[in-house]
This record gives structure tokens, sequence and C-alpha cells, in this order.
């Protein structure tokens, strides 16, 4: 099963929906912004404003079943929105967008996912859906979802420069079932990289209107001995993956990639996290490096459920775990870690300081580090700013290749830039 957006069991909804936020623990944390719903992607603009994408509540508009949480209804509804921070103040300035989310709780919203600015200033939009883009025209009846956009922030107009959705129905590059939910986004130069959480795809989109040059599909790789819920007669499962009869031990499953963030690194190369998909292993969560190639390879593994992942400004690789744990053990407590050019890794927030469920980072210009937190439900979305600048308690290296490849991944040319690459 793909994961379409942050997906949850039947069982973990309740438990989700129904708990008392955690209050953030981490004295060095600052909550810039609270009460919003689905937030997703975080970025800073060209005069230090921080935008937040909420991809809303959905609503009581046409419905199809979650492909993410089976059989609950995922409808639609105007109830997006994207919000600008600044000065100290938090403001919705556009709202009653197009929105997918399952009904009643309002969780699992599809979107206004990312937005990004280009090195002129100009700011883009990667729109989400949920499931088969078949479904975006014929059930829902608006070709909003699924594109990515050229937004004037001034007055909210979009301009299409991509069609992802349409790209997935007519392609499917991962050769998988056929769904898309563009997810993530980043800018390089002319070109904007999309993360497509529902297609397993990295698309390369021209900015100047020329539309899609390029993909690199992830594909489904050998999973040993993975971990499932506990079968529950009462509580229905998502399908299995292919091969897999939860009925019999299970050794070894086909587990999908699931990109949810790209970065540019400072050799100039893409990096994409994946997020893994269902049983959301522990260790299953791997951050891949494409260079000039077009061939994605293992640049970090051993991490969990990652949400997002960016660089800082001394070619630091940092890295956002959604939560630590497999989203079906309804414990949502979420990390954020820096790999360092020379593959020291080292743990920055820890379970239980405060993350929760986090979705998205951003590097401002002053090193600062902007969160979005509890950003997989309504009401209670935050966005936080942390200062990174003090000792953080090591992490043992696991057993994986990271220590082999990152030194070479980065180059020692890239590492003399040591400047931000703009995204």
């Amino acid at each position: 099963m793909k994961l379409k957006s942050f997906a949850l069991t039947l069982a973990s909804l309740c438990i989700a929906v129904a708990s008392a936020p955690k209050a953030a623990e981490a004295a060095t944390f600052s909550v810039i912004a609270d009460g919003l719903d689905n937030a997703r992607g975080v970025s800073v603009g060209p005069d230090g404003s921080i935008y937040v994408t909420e991809t809303g509540i959905g609503g009581d508009g046409a419905c199809i079943a979650s492909p993410s949480v089976q059989f609950a209804p995922l409808c639609s509804g105007n109830t997006a929105a994207i919000t600008r921070i600044s000065g100290g103040q938090q403001e919705r300035i556009f709202s009653g967008l197009p929105s997918l989310a399952i009904q009643p709780s309002g969780i699992e919203g599809a979107g206004p996912q990312d937005l990004k600015f280009d090195s002129l200033g100009n700011a883009y939009l990667v729109y989400g859906f949920a499931g088969d883009p078949a479904n975006r025209d014929t059930i829902f009846n608006d070709s909003t979802f699924g594109k990515l956009y050229n937004i004037d922030l001034n007055t909210g107009a979009l301009t299409s420069l991509a069609d992802l959705a349409q790209f997935e129905l007519f392609n499917n590059p991962d050769l998988g079932d056929v769904i898309t939910n563009p997810y993530a986004l980043a800018i390089q130069g002319d070109t904007a990289y999309v993360a497509d959480a529902g297609a397993n795809t990295l698309i390369s989109v021209a900015l100047d209107g020329s539309g899609i040059t390029g993909v690199v599909p992830f594909f489904s790789r050998p999973f040993a001995n993975p971990e499932f819920p506990p079968l529950d007669p009462d509580q229905p499962l998502p399908p299995p993956p292919p091969g897999v009869d939860f009925g019999q031990p299970i050794t070894q499953i086909d587990l999908q990639p699931v990109p949810t963030g790209v970065a540019i690194g400072p050799d100039g190369a893409r990096y994409v996290s994946d997020f893994s998909g269902f049983p959301y292993p522990e260790g299953g969560s791997r951050v891949y490096r494409i260079g000039d190639d077009g061939i994605p390879t293992v640049f970090a593994d051993g991490f969990t459920q990652i949400g997002d992942l960016e660089f800082d400004q001394n070619g630091n690789l940092l890295i956002l775990q959604y939560a630590d744990k497999p989203a079906w053990q309804n414990d949502f407590a979420a990390s954020l870690f820096q790999v360092a050019p020379d593959g020291t890794r080292t743990t920055l927030i820890s379970a239980g300081e405060g993350l929760e469920s986090a979705t998205s980072l951003e590097v401002g210009p002053d090193g600062t580090i902007y969160i979005t937190n509890r950003g997989d439900r309504p009401s209670v979305g935050q966005v936080l700013s942390y200062n990174p600048n003090f000792v953080a308690a090591k992490v043992p290296e696991p057993t994986t290749v990271l220590g082999l490849i990152v030194a070479a991944a980065f180059g020692t040319t890239s590492l003399a830039k040591r400047k931000r690459i703009s995204h």
C-alpha cells in the first residue's frame, strides 16, 4: 500500500484525534503559529515572513474511500489555507481553498502541500491529492489538485506549470498502483523538483512554463522481518503488500519508498527522503542522492518515517522524523537529526522533547530552523522556531552505509562552499 498522505490505521485515528495535544517541552522552542489545520510545508519568504500551507479539513462534498485509511470516507470541501507569520502575527492570507480529508475527523488532509521561492523571489505552490488521479475530475470535479503552480502572493492567482496527477495517470513511472500525491518541493535555478509521495517519483518541472522535463522513479525494495499491527477481527487492515498473507509468518516484504522531502545539496545534487510504506518499519526510512546521472543512490539509512529534510548553511543535512515509531503504534513523538558532511550523526531534538507528528522543516537565513508540528490533524498544528546552537547529544551510528558514502557524496569542493542553496 502506498502512503498517499501520512497514513494511519483506523485504530490510531481515534487515539490521535481524541488524545490531548502534548505541550512543547523543549525550552529551545518558540511557538510562532498555532491552531493550524493539517499544517504541512513551511518556508521563509524573501522579506523574512514565514509561510505555512494548511491542507484543510475537507468538507461535505463528494467522497471516495480513502486509499490510505481503508473504508474511511475522504471528502472534499473548501477549507484549506495559506498562513503567513510576520512581525509576530499569524494571518491566513488565503483561505477557502480546495481540500480533501477524512470525515468526520478532518485528518489526512490533502491540499496546498508546499510553497517555495526561487532566487528572484517568485513563489511556487505544489498542490496534493489523495489517490487515483482519475477521481480528480470525475468525482471531485476540481482540477486544482495534483499540480504545480506559480502563485501570486498578492492576489492568490494560480498559474499551472505542470499537471502531476495527469502525468501519473498516463505514465505510472514506478509501475505500481496509479496513485498521486505531490507532496514536497525544491527549486534549483530554473527547475522545480516535486516529490510525489503517491506516485513514488521525483519530477522535474521547468519554471518557464514548458512543462515536465524529467522523472526519477523510486521502486519498492525487499525488507526483512517487518513488524505488523496485531491482528484484530474488529480492525480492518490496509490491503497487504503483494505476496503477503497476514495469516502466515512474514519474513520479507516489498517496502514502498513514499518520497516526502526533497532538498538541494551543497554539491548541487538532489536529496530525497522516503517515509516508507506500510507497515512503516523502524529503521526502514532512507535518504537518496540523485546526481547528474539521474540514478538514486542510498545516502543515509536507518531512519524511521522521514517527513522532510533540508541542508543548513554549513552543509549539514537535517532529517526530520514524522514519528519515531510506526504510526500504527499510536505514538507520534518525533525527532530531528543532523548528519554532518563527514557522516557524523547528531540528535538535535529527541523523542519526548516536544516534537509530535512533525511534517516539514525550513532553515532560515540566520540558521533558525522552522518546523511544522502536529501536522497531521485539524486545529492544533503549529510552527515552531528552534535555535540549534547548543551542544547536542551524539547518537551512536547504526550499522549502515552512511559512514562510507557521505564524505564522497559531498566532495571536498562542496565543503568549501559553506553556503545555503536556494530552494
